[in-house]
């Protein structure tokens, strides 16, 4: 489960899977027909890519995930932090924020989460 990196079209598909879990995976492969036109082959191809990665298990045809949602995604990002910025999250906020000024709001928040991990 260390390689967390998937394509825009695999995190939809995952966000269906989890959005619909369980889910058998035939309503899987008609999901991804209805989403993306897929073919059902493809939707297979895609649901064993994810199962490979350790993020779903799709038993006797019962598609589940074995992390959550949220747990995918902060590791995803830890994962883009380190082979991205060394790990340095300071860099990271650099970066993003250098495009686009913060809301007062945003700022705001970024304290409380920052205070909150002092505790």
């Amino acid at each position: 489960m260390s390689d967390f990196k998937i394509g825009s079209a695999e995190a939809r598909f995952a966000d269906l899977i989890w959005e619909n879990e369980p889910v058998t995976s035939g309503q899987m492969a008609k999901l991804g027909a209805a989403e993306f036109q897929w073919k059902k082959t493809t939707s297979f191809t895609v649901l064993k890519r994810l199962c490979d990665r350790g993020i779903f298990k799709n038993e006797n045809g019962t598609v589940t995930s074995l992390i959550s949602r949220e747990e995918f995604y902060a590791r995803h990002s830890r994962q883009y932090v380190e082979e991205t910025f060394g790990g340095s999250l300071p860099a990271f906020l650099a970066a993003f924020c250098s495009r686009r000024e913060l809301s007062d709001s945003e700022i705001e928040e970024l304290k409380n989460v920052i205070d909150g991990m002092r505790r």
